[in-house]
């Protein structure tokens, strides 16, 4: 181990003995301390920032190590064993590296692994090793991706695009009908094959709905400033003027 990483097993048995916080830790008082540090470790990614990426890696370290120790304490598994265990199960998801398997490219390389991962967790179900905690918009992704791994997908981007469109008709019909359950189901039926779409374009969705987030935000920003100038807050303008501050807004980027 090297000696940065000693250091940080040290820190950590110390807090563990004299920080009555860090004490009173568990695994689940821990959960919504490692979400957030993975969240803010994919706003440090967007930021393209080194320096914040880097530190934002470490909070995550910690969270592992810390976990770590406390399987320890309670006889589970060390970090010595973490770190073995995916060793191993890399090596074994890699034959075309570490064995005498080839891979011709990327493709390949995921499809052999699905495939891999599938024998190896012997459920019936190919996608219930999809994490049920993942945010709607990453599991969507991660059950058409592994679903498209094994072999079951369009033949054609076009196809998607014409599956979106018939969803969104669906919708329309759903909505002249009034029926909210309705509405709800075609809502969720085009949200998942714009989903599949960016998939098979090579887009994350949730990389791209985050930077349409923050070009919305930045845009509104930059609309109430539009209002605060006409001498009205935001919420006064109508929404003929708001489309217009928005255009503007927009040609200004």
């Amino acid at each position: 181990m090297s000696e940065e990483l000693a250091r940080l097993v040290s820190l950590v048995e110390t807090l563990r003995r004299e920080c009555p916080w860090d004490r009173e830790q568990t695994p689940e008082t821990l959960r919504t301390y490692v979400l957030e540090e993975c969240y803010e470790v994919l706003d440090a990614i967007d930021s393209a920032d080194p320096d914040a990426l880097a530190d934002e890696l470490g909070d995550l370290l910690f969270q592992i190590f810390f976990l770590s120790r406390i399987a320890e304490e309670r006889g589970w598994f060390g970090i010595g064993a973490v770190a073995d265990g995916i060793v191993r199960k890399m090596t074994d998801r890699h034959p075309h590296v570490f064995g005498g398997a080839s891979a011709a490219d990327a493709r390949e390389v995921r499809e052999g692994w699905e495939r891999r991962k599938q024998r190896r967790s012997g459920m019936a179900d190919p996608l219930g090793t999809v994490p049920a905690s993942l945010p709607a918009l990453a599991s969507a992704y991660r059950m058409t991706s592994r679903a498209a791994d094994l072999g079951f997908d369009w033949e054609r981007d076009s196809d998607v695009a014409e599956k979106i469109e018939e969803e969104l008709a669906e919708w329309r019909e759903a909505q002249a009908s009034h029926d909210p359950e309705a509405e709800e189901k075609e809502i969720g039926d085009l949200l998942f094959s714009i989903v599949n779409l960016a998939r098979r374009r090579s887009v994350d969705p949730e990389s791209a709905l985050r930077r349409a987030q923050a070009r919305f935000r930045s845009r509104f920003a930059r609309v109430a400033e539009l209002a605060r100038e006409s001498g009205r807050a935001v919420g006064d303008v109508g929404a003929e003027e708001l489309d217009v501050f928005w255009e503007r807004a927009k040609a200004e980027e």
